[in-house]
């Protein structure tokens, strides 16, 4: 049986004409009791990874594009369609935006099976039964549950009801899926499958939509993003390729993500290779150009950090003053960390083995000097 899913998507949504999967999402929301102001865009079809710490807006940015929270000023539009317009009273309610969510929670209907929950959403949008159980069955056979079509939700395990919960949150043929840290629940044998799952769906060739990702595992946003927002206090504080983000961090918490210490500050001269910070002339490689007085950061590996109980001499390099603030093991590998910084920022770490720990009898609150080669510290405009 074939199914004319865009005359049914027309009729769902309320649309005439052709279904326009040709523009993207774009976002510019302000809630004021919460201090959000967020401006952000995704291309038809893109992935968008959303990092940020806990408390930045990451769900109210999902709330808002899922028109579940209306915003004090702004507006959402998808697929060149205006969602939600403050200026002009659009306000499009969810069941029409073409929009999936998919959360921690699969909540799936205990009372219904695996089938008639995919089945659901089409049959709530009009599809006459026989054509939803077909669906059902496509999106079953696509993240490959087709063998729990008969089961309940209580029957099922947490990778399986997320399984389950795809497929019901894509069978509606949705512009935009919703990813609110899907793998977050899950058991962590489990979640590489899903990840795995979830890549094919969204990035493969059998990719049907764009999605926004809210996520805190990292793994998730090199896996399956192909762009990266960062938002701190509901704000967008980076955006860009995900490789790009990560590989010239400009906040603390991409920095903390990314693994590299990242330090701020403001450029002695124009285009020279250092930064000013908190005083201290760090010196490193030009990437970039900018003029004297501008933001510039600088980044370097933990690992090509050395410890010194004492100021280093010999060949110039970097050398800060830090307190040791914990020790933590690595996988073999004992990452030395200082105390955050003035501004609240994190502190400095260090990468050591073992061994050197030991031969340097390092303990929390010790007074130390990191040291680190200019060759090994990347400077540029942030």
């Amino acid at each position: 049986m074939r199914i004319d899913r865009d005359a049914w998507l027309r009729r769902r949504s309320g649309a005439s004409g052709p279904i326009d999967r040709g523009h993207g999402l774009e976002v510019a929301a302000r809630l004021d009791d919460r201090g959000f102001d967020v401006e952000l865009t995704a291309a038809a079809g893109e992935v968008l990874a959303v990092l940020g710490p806990n408390g930045a807006g990451k769900s109210t940015l999902l709330n808002v594009i899922a028109g579940l929270l209306r915003p004090d000023a702004g507006y959402v539009r998808l697929g060149g369609r205006m969602l939600t317009d403050v200026a002009g009273a659009v306000a499009v309610p969810p069941h029409r935006r073409g929009i999936s969510l998919l959360a921690q929670d699969s909540l799936l209907f205990p009372h219904l099976t695996v089938a008639q929950n995919v089945a659901f959403g089409p049959r709530s949008g009009g599809m006459r039964a026989a054509g939803a159980r077909v669906v059902a069955r496509e999106w079953l056979a696509a993240v490959d549950a087709v063998e729990l079509a008969g089961r309940r939700p209580a029957q099922l395990s947490g990778g399986q009801a997320q399984r389950v919960a795809l497929a019901r949150a894509l069978a509606v043929r949705p512009d935009l899926i919703l990813l609110d840290e899907p793998m977050a629940a899950l058991d962590v044998a489990v979640a590489p499958a899903m990840r795995a799952l979830l890549r094919r769906v969204l990035r493969g060739t059998e990719a049907t939509c764009g999605a926004v990702l809210v996520t805190h595992d990292i793994i998730d946003a090199l896996t399956l993003a192909d762009r990266l927002v960062v938002i701190e206090a509901g704000r967008v504080v980076e955006s860009g390729p995900v490789s790009t983000v990560l590989a010239r961090p400009r906040s603390g918490f991409a920095a903390r993500v990314a693994g590299v210490n990242l330090l701020v500050g403001v450029a002695a001269t124009a285009s020279a290779g250092s930064v000013l910070v908190d005083g201290v002339e760090v010196h490193g490689r030009v990437d970039g150009q900018w003029g004297a007085g501008d933001r510039v950061a600088a980044v370097f590996a933990p690992t090509a950090v050395a410890v010194h109980l004492e100021p280093p001499e010999g060949s110039p390099r970097n050398t800060f003053r830090v307190r040791i603030a914990e020790l933590a093991d690595r996988g073999g590998i004992i990452r030395v960390r200082g105390a955050d910084r003035p501004d609240g920022s994190p502190g400095l770490a260090a990468d050591l083995t073992p061994a050197a720990v030991a031969e340097l009898d390092l303990t929390p609150g010790l007074p130390v000097h990191f040291a680190v080669k200019a060759t090994e510290v990347h400077v540029y405009p942030c």
